[in-house]
């Protein structure tokens, strides 16, 4: 069903300019951001007042009345979002990079039109699940199990942790096929599944009480539905480069969400250090007080940088299936900036910054699920360096530096770090060597962006403090990585370990 298109004639600054107006009223006329922000759920009228904006129509491809899935726009929508509230830039983001780019990509065009014209003018929204109770991360050992009967397909199993639980319209149901003989096939399906359907209705067993992001619920599901053939999703080649393409998106675009969150912690920051006086003078004037400032305006070049290269390189015509090594330096690093950025705002509020309506303490339980989401950062670092090992080896180059000189992701800002760098690389080392080396790689591939952003123009004065910022961390990270260790837990600890009986 093509519907006609409305939206897509207005341009993208005007789009933006009245969505920022709209959430100004949302949340500081409508409602107050600072009182609703800790109880669960947006307030209704808030939540009808923003969607009505249709913000999602970025991600709906203009024949079908939509905007047309430009990158651009969704990390400009996600970034508006993020600067006032990073919830409600979360559930924009899963229902954006999750669920419509997948379905716009790969649903059967005999579907399309119905659910884009619902996301149009019911404000419905979509969600994905994947995580279990038991397998967590391990998505190809998931129990939820898929059979063919007729034209449906029955899908049975349990979910959890999915972002919208109870109140997403749609979901993306990732499952695997079992055959006559109850043996699981290799493969990953996904089912766009229809809440509104009687026979695709998802029971929440338990909603969860998350400790931050309160107006996302969270919850455990019990899967029972029976979906048509026609809703389940045509993957280019195999089930799992399909998830693999959606997640790699999906961190690709981390960034949005991430620049108008730390965005938001800069401004803070400059605007309290700038008014607070201490000894006669504002805080703005202490050295160290600068120096954690410029640590926060470094993670904003960031997090420009990689917006853009994801403007440029995550379009849903693209296949991202491969590009684990940068969708998850992406995803890993941004989420780390976003928590450290809060973390200092928190410190340079002082006693306030301990208030439940602070914005970074506020800022740093919101933030701190992003480290862990989609691939948790240690996991996340530690599969970047097996990759860019196997590379090295496959290539006879073990020397970092010299590697990264002819890696497409590094090459550009190599020379930033080549004396830091000029060292060679064991193959096989202990995983927390994995993840320190992961750190590093993932902040020389950042910094290769940042040193491209410059290239386009963007102003030097922030890239040359940059690329200082990242050079200290990269410098921090390898003393790190060189120090030996096999310090582990002792577990039987307690026995002649209490200082009581020494003193």
């Amino acid at each position: 069903m093509i519907i006609s298109n409305t939206i897509a004639q207005i341009s993208f600054f005007d789009f933006i300019e009245s969505f920022k107006q709209t959430l100004k009223e949302a949340f500081y006329e409508i409602d107050d951001i600072e009182k609703f922000i800790q109880k669960r759920g947006f307030p209704k009228p808030v939540l009808d007042k923003i969607m009505a904006k249709n913000p999602l129509s970025v991600a709906i491809p203009t024949e079908y009345g939509g905007r047309g899935v430009k990158v651009k726009e969704c990390l400009g929508i996600l970034e508006t979002s993020a600067y006032e509230s990073l919830p409600l830039a979360l559930t924009l983001g899963i229902n954006i990079a999750l669920f419509l780019e997948s379905v716009a990509k790969y649903a059967q065009e005999s579907v399309k039109g119905n659910i884009f014209n619902r996301f149009l003018t019911q404000q419905n929204m979509g969600g994905l699940m994947i995580t279990e109770p038991d397998f967590g991360s391990d998505a190809l050992n998931m129990q939820t199990a898929n059979i063919r009967t007729g034209s449906n397909y029955q899908i049975k199993g349990t979910k959890h942790w999915q972002g919208l639980t109870g109140m997403a319209d749609y979901w993306l149901m990732t499952s695997r096929a079992k055959n006559e003989r109850g043996e699981f096939g290799r493969d990953i399906d996904l089912f766009i599944c229809d809440e509104h359907q009687p026979n695709q209705k998802i029971h929440v067993e338990e909603y969860y009480n998350n400790i931050g992001l309160y107006p996302i619920p969270y919850g455990k599901n019990r899967i029972d539905i029976n979906v048509p053939k026609e809703f389940k999703l045509k993957p280019e080649t195999t089930g799992l480069k399909l998830v693999m393409d959606l997640l790699h998106r999906s961190r690709m675009q981390f960034p949005g969400m991430g620049l108008g969150f730390i965005r938001r912690m800069l401004d803070e920051s400059i605007k309290h250090c700038s008014n607070r006086i201490v000894g006669g003078k504002p805080l703005l004037a202490l050295d160290q007080v600068k120096f954690q400032i410029s640590k926060i305006q470094s993670a904003f070049t960031v997090s420009s940088a990689l917006c853009s290269r994801s403007a440029a390189a995550s379009g849903i015509e693209n296949d991202l299936s491969s590009n684990a090594i940068e969708a998850n330096s992406i995803k890993a690093y941004i989420s780390d900036l976003m928590q450290e950025s809060s973390q200092t705002l928190t410190q340079l509020n002082g006693a306030n910054g301990y208030k439940t309506e602070s914005v970074g303490s506020r800022g740093i339980v919101d933030s701190r699920p992003f480290q862990i989401f989609e691939g948790s950062n240690e996991m996340l670092y530690t599969q970047i360096s097996e990759m860019v090992l196997k590379l090295m080896n496959k290539q006879k180059n073990m020397n970092l530096s010299s590697f990264f000189k002819k890696f497409e992701l590094t090459k550009n800002a190599s020379e930033y770090f080549r004396s830091i760098l000029d060292f060679s690389l064991d193959v096989k080392m202990p995983q927390r060597k994995n993840v320190d080396l992961g750190k590093i790689i993932s902040r020389v591939i950042s910094a290769n962006h940042v040193v491209n952003l410059g290239d386009k123009g963007f102003r030097s004065d922030l890239i040359n403090d940059c690329m200082e910022s990242i050079k200290h961390e990269v410098l921090t990270l390898v003393s790190s990585f060189k120090f030996q260790t096999n310090v582990s837990p002792i577990e039987d600890y307690k026995g002649n370990s209490s200082w009581l009986a020494f003193s």
